[in-house]
C-alpha cells in the first residue's frame, strides 16, 4: 500500500502498529473454521426462509483432525494454542520454529502440511517472499476435501490458481477475511454498483465459498490498541524522538 523506496527517497517516516491484538485473528479464524464446517452461513439463510431441512448441512468433528499451520508468529501461536484445546492435530510450517509450540506441534515443509492438512490456516505476512506461496504448483497438493483459511493477507494466495481449484471440486470450503486485490472492494458499499472484479465475483458465486471483508482484526481491544500505536508513532515523530515503529525498507527486502 506505501511506496517504500519512494518514501526513503523523500525522507518520509512510515510506522506500522506491529501487533495490536493477536487475540481478535486468531478467535476469527476459529470462526470461520466453524461456520465453514457446520454450514452455519447456509444454514442461518435457510431458517430465515422458514428452510428447516438439514440435508447437505453435515460437517465433522474437530476432534483428532489434521489442522496445517502456515506461520506460527503471534497469531498462529494463539490459534495453535486454541486448536489444541480441540485435540486436534497440530502441523506447522515456518521458516523460524516456535520453541513454544514444541510440545504439540509438529513442525514439517510446507509440500507436507498441505497433503496432511484437513483444514488449512494461514497467518503469515506478506513479503516477496510469501507472495502467491499458495499457487498453481502446490494448491491442488492440498488434500481433496480439505478446508483453506485465510485471515492473514489476500497475495498469500494465488487468486488464479485458487478458482482452478475451486472449478475442480477440490475443496470443502473456503472462507477469505482478505482477497489479493481487495484494495478497490473492501470498506466500500458495493450494493448498488455491484463488483467490477471476475474472480471476486466467481468466489462469491460459489457455494463453497465464505468472504468477509478484512474484519478479522476489528475488535473493541484491536482498534483500541491501533490507535493507541498510532498516536505514539505521531508523538514520536513530532518530537524528534525515535520512531519505534518505523518501517525499514532494508529490513523488508531481506524478507
Amino acid at each position: 500500500m506505501v511506496s517504500l523506496e519512494t518514501a526513503e527517497e523523500l525522507g518520509i517516516t512510515v510506522a506500522a502498529v506491529p501487533s495490536y491484538s493477536p487475540y481478535a485473528v486468531a478467535e476469527y479464524a476459529i470462526g470461520m473454521i466453524q461456520m465453514l464446517n457446520r454450514k452455519l452461513y447456509r444454514a442461518y439463510n435457510r431458517t430465515r426462509e422458514c428452510n428447516f431441512e438439514i440435508d447437505g448441512l453435515m460437517g465433522m468433528n474437530l476432534y483428532q483432525k489434521t489442522i496445517g499451520i502456515l506461520g506460527t508468529g503471534s497469531i498462529g501461536s494463539l490459534f495453535c494454542k486454541i486448536m489444541k484445546g480441540f485435540e486436534c492435530k497440530l502441523l506447522a510450517f515456518d521458516t523460524k520454529p516456535n520453541p513454544d509450540l514444541s510440545d504439540f506441534v509438529e513442525y514439517k515443509s510446507i509440500d507436507e502440511v498441505l497433503a496432511a492438512s484437513d483444514i488449512l490456516t494461514i497467518f503469515l505476512p506478506l513479503f516477496p517472499s510469501t507472495h502467491h506461496l499458495i499457487n498453481s504448483e502446490n494448491i491442488f497438493k492440498m488434500k481433496k476435501g480439505s478446508y483453506l483459511i485465510n485471515v492473514s493477507r489476500g497475495g498469500i494466495i494465488d487468486s488464479k490458481a485458487l478458482i482452478k481449484a475451486l472449478n475442480h471440486d477440490h475443496f470443502s470450503g473456503v472462507a477469505l477475511d482478505v482477497y489479493e486485490y481487495e484494495d478497490s472492494i473492501f470498506y466500500k458499499d458495493r450494493s448498488t454498483s455491484g463488483v467490477q472484479d471476475e474472480t471476486m465475483m466467481r468466489l462469491l458465486g460459489n457455494p463453497k465459498v465464505v468472504v468477509t471483508s478484512h474484519m478479522a482484526f476489528f475488535t473493541q481491544e484491536a482498534v483500541s490498541a491501533i490507535m493507541s500505536g498510532t498516536i505514539t508513532s505521531l508523538s514520536q515523530f513530532l518530537n524528534n524522538e525515535k520512531v519505534e515503529n518505523a518501517i525499514k525498507l532494508e529490513e523488508i527486502k531481506l524478507r
